[in-house]
């Protein structure tokens, strides 16, 4: 046990002390940040705002203009097309409509001009306003108020709610969604990074031929144990670190992008393309409040998600740590590794994939019970099962068992394989090799 600690040691410290982990601590969660917040600023700062100028020389839109829906916003210029090109062209909007006399039976003749050409969502939101449009005149031609139509239309405010043993829980499936995204993200991400690093590391110390010195005074499982748990010391670390400075950076970064100044800012941008004040920054604004209600709303067991989490993140690791060992021990180089790390890493990469059809449609159903039960896909399926709730303890118990077991196959796998392999040079190996290493004695 004491060898294991030295050992333990010397992979933990010998990584922690590296420039490299120091850098990636720190601008991990800049860039965790950066993944939420860029998107947000872009919207909120570029010119994501579009300003349509009508020519309407058909009379399509004589009674109003469309109303400001999405990120687009119509204003009104000469019904003569030169002259409205003219205009355009001297202005700063981003596209102009035409609009001829038309035969609502048969609407042609229906122009968009723009600089640059159109992106598909400025195209799609004008269409829209067109077809609503004709929509309106035909209505109106039959006898029918558009705002009799539009009133038989429903919006209902759909509140989710779990029942379990426990009572009744408020639910959002929006935001358990991304809790369980993010948390078999996260596990998948660090599973790769930090089980490629012992393969590699493995590798080097064969290549260099210094395992054949520490090997004289440590047995192999001692050496690849410690090993294991060195590197998965280093990996929970680098996890605490970038919980801690995103939350700080998070919170420091929370009053850039309030509400307020996100209306603020939109309404500035509007008003000075069109001269007019809009509606729409204060829909955005409803909306980024529905998001931070149902965050409120959603009654999330967190400490047995936060708990579970850690569980699934240290056995994932170290069961898929003690595999990628085993390969690094294996072979001699990288170029070799690809034929063995295909049927490791492919149940963990099919899950991640798998969990996004299967566990966010029927998180409780017949594929994703198995997918939670088995050690290769457990780690993320069961932590993208739970935030959904619904999960029972009998089940969490006896998936945490069998990736308890689990990694103890792959550990005493793994040892017969590394206690042979570590050594072995020059000599290309297939599984057929690899299993008769397993059963080789001594």
């Amino acid at each position: 046990m004491d060898k294991i600690i030295l050992i333990f040691q010397r992979e933990y410290l010998t990584r922690v002390r590296k420039k490299s982990f120091i850098i990636m601590s720190l601008i991990g969660p800049l860039l965790t940040v950066a993944l939420f917040a860029v998107p947000v600023l872009i919207a909120t700062l570029s010119d994501s705002d579009k300003v349509v100028a009508v020519a309407d020389a058909g009379g399509m839109f004589a009674d109003k203009l469309p109303d400001d829906k999405g990120d687009i916003h119509f204003t009104r210029v000469a019904a003569d097309l030169p002259t409205a090109k003219t205009e355009f062209q001297k202005s700063k909007y981003d596209a102009l409509l035409y609009v001829p006399k038309l035969d609502l039976a048969n609407p042609t003749g229906i122009q968009v001009f723009s600089r640059k050409g159109l992106g598909m969502s400025l195209e799609r939101d004008i269409k829209r306003a067109v077809d609503n449009a004709v929509e309106t005149k035909r209505l109106s031609q039959a006898g029918i108020e558009r705002s009799v139509l539009d009133n038989m239309k429903a919006n209902v405010d759909l509140q989710t709610v779990s029942l379990s043993e426990d009572g009744e829980r408020s639910s959002s499936t929006g935001v358990s969604t991304g809790v369980a995204y993010m948390c078999g993200f996260l596990i998948y991400m660090f599973i790769f990074i930090y089980g490629i690093q012992i393969m590699r590391g493995v590798m080097e110390e064969k290549t260099n031929r210094i395992v054949e010195v520490v090997i004289s005074s440590v047995k192999p499982f001692q050496l690849m144990m410690g090993k294991v748990l060195g590197i998965a010391a280093v990996g929970f670390t680098q996890l605490a670190l970038w919980v801690l400075l995103s939350v700080g950076i998070s919170s420091a970064m929370a009053g850039s992008f309030s509400p307020d100044k996100m209306v603020q800012s939109r309404v500035e941008r509007v008003n000075a393309a069109t001269g007019t004040s809009t509606a729409q920054a204060k829909e955005k604004k409803e909306e980024g409040n529905k998001i931070v209600q149902a965050l409120q709303q959603a009654d999330l067991n967190v400490p047995l998600i936060v708990g579970c989490f850690l569980f699934y993140f240290l056995g994932g690791y170290l069961f898929y740590g003690a595999l990628f060992g085993a390969i690094g021990s294996a072979v001699d180089s990288e170029t070799d590794t690809q034929q063995f790390m295909l049927p490791v890493t492919m149940p963990l990469v099919l899950t991640f994939v798998v969990s996004q059809a299967v566990l966010t449609t029927n998180p409780n159903g017949t594929v994703a019970f198995w997918m939670s039960m088995i050690p290769f896909t457990s780690p993320i399926a069961m932590m993208m099962r739970l935030p959904f709730g619904g999960v029972p303890m009998w089940q969490l118990g006896l998936s945490m068992l069998f990736l308890v077991l689990g990694f103890v196959a792959a550990i005493w796998v793994a040892a017969r394989i590394y206690r042979v392999g570590i050594l072995m040079y020059g000599k290309k190996v297939t599984y057929g090799e690899l299993s008769k290493w397993m059963f080789y004695k001594g």
